[in-house]
């Protein structure tokens, strides 16, 4: 057995993703508690819903841009491309999977500059009688940390403990916890849906996988989006409640799920494969 030709890219892969996670990470969370503090409580569902709508609409340019880079050869810039004989209908055939990279990671370079020029302290907000509660809940919060030893001086112990005893308490709220297995369920069940439908459409109806990634990203993410903005304006006209957006959610979901049940109606039949389902006489 000849040994194989090892690379190592794949660390560089690894650290990347892992610094792109370490980046993305605030927006979310402190964009959204940004807003919930300093919007009126009326407006809050809507800008949520613009900021998710937002966050959908890039894995669909995504999707777009992986269309592009795949109708690309793997090498090209280094290679004669007058000299390859197969095109990206030929299962041999490798796109510029490296390009996508480099475009997202340059335009998420662009687009993080603007936020060094933020102001450090944010502005007193509106004098609301929710604004005045919140900011003097605030003030007070920064009144008691200049009590409080800096974290350096803290021990890793105080630090777990405070943690742990954090953690305990949200995962206590049931309608949080209810809510957090409804969005792993259907994290998980979107996640495997875009994972391999792309590998489905290949496979079953003979797809490049450059139009496979064109298709996904033009009618997959672009009503998940619609559907988020249309959520976020429900909300907002009738006011809803907590336990009025919990009914909601439960029911679009529902119906959701219904519709999502008529795909194990369609399908094709199975491929001729010589020993799965024929012989090999």
């Amino acid at each position: 057995c000849e040994k194989e030709p090892s690379s190592y890219m794949w660390i560089y892969i690894l650290l990347g993703n892992m610094l792109r996670g370490i980046g993305e990470t605030p927006i979310t969370p402190l964009g959204i508690s940004y807003l919930d503090d300093f919007a009126k409580e009326e407006d809050v569902p809507v800008y949520v819903a613009c900021l998710h709508t937002i966050a959908m609409l890039g894995p669909m340019f995504g999707f777009l841009l992986g269309s592009l880079c795949a109708k690309l050869y793997v090498d090209i810039g280094f290679v004669d491309l007058g000299s390859i004989t197969i095109t990206p209908q030929d299962s041999r055939w490798v796109g510029a999977w490296w390009l996508g990279f480099l475009i997202a990671g340059v335009t998420s370079f662009l687009s993080a500059i603007p936020f060094c020029f933020l102001p450090k302290s944010l502005k007193k907000p509106e004098e609301t009688s929710k604004a005045k509660t919140r900011y003097g809940l605030l003030e007070n919060m920064g009144a008691a940390r200049k009590t409080i030893p800096p974290e350096k001086s803290r021990k890793w112990s105080l630090i777990l403990k405070d943690f742990c005893a954090s953690l305990k308490k949200v995962l206590g709220n049931r309608m949080y916890f209810t809510f957090l297995c409804c969005s792993l369920l259907q994290f998980s069940s979107f996640i495997g849906f875009l994972t391999y439908k792309p590998k489905y459409m290949e496979q079953q109806y003979g797809q490049s996988t450059s139009k496979s990634n064109f298709l996904i990203g033009l009618t997959s993410l672009p009503p998940v989006s619609i559907g988020i903005f249309l959520g976020g304006l429900i909300m907002k006209k009738y006011k809803m409640s907590i336990i009025g957006a919990t009914k909601f959610a439960f029911t679009m979901s529902f119906f959701a799920y219904v519709f999502t049940l008529l795909h194990f109606f369609v399908g094709c039949e199975n491929n001729v494969v010589a020993g799965m389902t024929v012989s090999y006489e």
